[in-house]
């Protein structure tokens, strides 16, 4: 983990030496471990009324160099909700380790995507209908003593692969404006941000906003019974760190300052794991990404050279260009 993190600052410190580079464009999606693709399409396609807009297969030498999984064979389905897209993973080959029965909101793999809703007791409904497995113990409203949360509502759950989601809806004067607009009956509108579980925020930030140019937009220090209830943690005491690109869904930090006992990501993670989740990442120009460290694709998945790399915690992103 700590040599990917080394070897990313060398890579990202020559782009940031060349006049091109000006940072990541845009959060393109977040790419989910998946164990049965057509559960998992069925799943976010009519529970969460995801729609699918490509299916890939994609195996060989340039794809087991990126992934660093050797004999794979990866199956990735792409799906919109609203403007904001998720990518579900399937290794066909080999098959990776389960996630650990005993995981918790605090462990420093967890890590989600947050969904909004026009409606949090309608949506919870619906997913009650659908017997979904719950993480949190029901919707929780935020106080409204936290000026930077009070009032939001949200709601952990698991898919069938027991992969962490939120529902979430802003209230008045909170979020970003298009999550206020008309719905048009819309009950699930899209995806305001992934959150993943940090040790250190400012090791964080020196990763996500200094090396690679997300800027903070917001911060907020979360704790009491809702909190509590919401994650599942008995004492949990967040702080929240907002970041966003110029385009796509936001990156949150959420630190446990307490209690502090949260697993680290294991170091030898690999991309078929259960557990693994990626953040994609765009940068806008190809003449800005040196070949050394990128490995060049036949462009299936959607860009043509790309490489993988983990922040201080082992959390994964894929850097990548369309050319």
């Amino acid at each position: 983990m700590r040599a990917n993190f080394a070897a990313l600052l060398l890579v990202l410190c020559a782009l940031v030496g060349h006049s091109a580079f000006a940072g990541v464009r845009a959060v393109d999606s977040v790419g989910i471990t998946v164990n049965d693709m057509d559960r998992a399409v069925d799943f976010y396609s009519k529970v969460l009324t995801f729609e699918k807009e490509s299916e890939r297969e994609v195996a060989g030498d340039a794809y087991e160099h990126l992934y660093g999984v050797f004999g794979m064979r990866l199956r990735v389905v792409r799906m919109r909700l609203g403007a904001e897209h998720i990518e579900l993973m399937q290794f066909l080959a080999p098959r990776g380790r389960p996630t650990p029965v005993d995981s918790h909101s605090n462990d420093r793999w967890f890590q989600h995507v947050a969904i909004i809703v026009s409606d949090m007791d309608q949506a919870y409904a619906r997913l009650r209908s659908f017997k979904v497995e719950h993480a949190s113990s029901g919707p929780q409203r935020l106080p409204d003593w936290n000026p930077n949360a009070g009032g939001i509502q949200a709601f952990y759950f698991r898919d069938p692969d027991g992969n962490h989601l939120e529902i979430l809806q802003f209230p008045t004067g909170k979020g970003a404006d298009k999550w206020h607009r008309p719905a048009a009956g819309r009950l699930f509108l899209g995806i305001d941000h992934t959150a993943i579980v940090v040790g250190d925020t400012a090791a964080s930030l020196r990763f996500y906003r200094d090396t690679l140019g997300l800027k903070v937009v917001g911060t907020s220090e979360n704790y009491g019974t809702e909190q509590e209830h919401l994650n599942n943690v008995f004492g949990a005491h967040l702080a929240i760190t907002a970041l966003r690109a110029p385009d796509g869904p936001g990156v949150e930090f959420l630190e446990y300052l307490a209690p502090r006992g949260g697993r680290p990501i294991p170091g030898d993670t690999l991309a078929s794991d259960d557990w693994y989740w990626q953040i994609n990442l765009r940068v806008d120009k190809p003449e800005a990404v040196p070949s050394s460290g990128f490995t060049q694709t036949d462009g299936a998945l959607g860009f043509a050279r790309g490489v993988i790399v983990k922040d201080p915690d082992g959390h994964a992103s894929l850097i990548a260009t369309e050319h």
